[in-house]
């Protein structure tokens, strides 16, 4: 049988790094984001989720900074991205709504239980209540310094108790406590610090500001920079409005004290001047009572007169006269 060649080191890795060069080349987003405790299972399923959506590419740090730097002086905008690549960290290649793919690559996430030695990203509090665990396992709590008591065959803890704090190792004894209460307290994924654009590179918080937000802090930075403008008395485009309505009060001040006057204060001076003349009464006319026609009685003829008049004597029960 024929032997297979090896290739050489430089043969094997030509394809991943034309594969980069083309996948900076076509998309003009780079997500930087970090993969610690994700493994290849897991990464597998945040790469089928995303398929359609955007390209990660994870490899090693010093080939992608060696890629990128050969490719230096044809696309010198690429070694910006150059220092940020170190650590275990993944490139992500989108085209699109940069806020809504990275939302997706932060839902990816799975829950594990707390290993020992390891640092705990956030805080994990136990609260009171019911565990489930057996009443042999109180001295095991009070080691830990959890005020407990058994309730109904169980062990009920008595209020909450933060077990572990962020930044910290995760001892033995907190592992086990947590693996009895089968709690998974810890979630892993991809997390996205920044992002490469244009040759650039931006913090990923920058994504998840608004449009409204963006509006509203430049008119706090305009409001800022005509406030110092006046203050120095250094006019600009900012101060400029402000200013003229400033020296439009002022010569009004000077017009209503004195006989001064120019048209743009002649409506506000006669109005100081003479305000009865600018109040407008409206006179509310009683309304006038129409006296309602009244129905003449109809005129009877003589013939139901005379029938009317023949049932007068008509009285009492059965047709019978009241005198009887």
């Amino acid at each position: 049988m024929p032997q297979k060649v090896k290739k050489k080191g430089k043969e094997r890795k030509q394809p991943f790094c034309d594969k980069l060069v083309g996948l900076f080349e076509k998309y003009p987003a780079v997500f930087i984001v970090t993969c610690s405790n994700i493994g290849s299972h897991h990464m597998q399923k945040i790469k089928k989720a995303l398929r359609d959506k955007c390209i990660i590419v994870k490899g090693k740090n010093t080939l992608i900074r060696k890629t990128l730097k050969n490719k230096e002086k044809e696309n010198p905008k690429w070694s910006a991205i150059t220092p940020y690549i170190k650590g275990n960290i993944a490139l992500v290649f989108a085209d699109g709504d940069l806020s809504e793919i990275k939302k997706l690559l932060l839902d990816n996430r799975v829950y594990k239980l707390a290993k020992i030695g390891i640092i705990a990203p956030q805080d994990v509090t136990i609260e009171k209540g019911p565990t489930g665990l057996e009443p042999t396992k109180t001295s095991f709590l009070q080691t830990l310094g959890i005020a407990s008591k058994i309730n109904r065959g169980q062990i009920d803890i008595l209020q909450d108790v933060t077990l572990i704090r962020a930044g910290t190792k995760v001892g033995n004894s907190q592992a086990v406590l947590l693996q009895m209460l089968n709690r998974k307290p810890f979630s892993y994924g991809l997390a996205c610090n920044y992002y490469y654009e244009d040759g650039k590179i931006y913090s990923s918080k920058l994504i998840d500001i608004s449009l409204a937000e963006v509006m509203q802090r430049f008119r706090a930075g305009i409001s800022t920079i005509a406030a110092i403008s006046l203050e120095i008395e250094v006019p600009t485009i900012a101060s400029v409005p402000h200013s003229l309505i400033n020296a439009y009060k002022n010569l009004l001040a000077i017009s209503i004290e004195s006989d001064y006057v120019f048209d743009q204060a002649r409506a506000i001076k006669e109005a100081i001047e003479n305000p009865e003349a600018f109040v407008q009464v409206q006179e509310v006319d009683e309304p006038v009572k129409v006296d309602e026609p009244v129905d003449e009685p109809e005129e009877i003829p003589e013939e139901t007169k005379k029938k009317d008049s023949s049932d007068e004597g008509v009285g009492g029960f059965f047709g019978m006269d009241d005198s009887n």
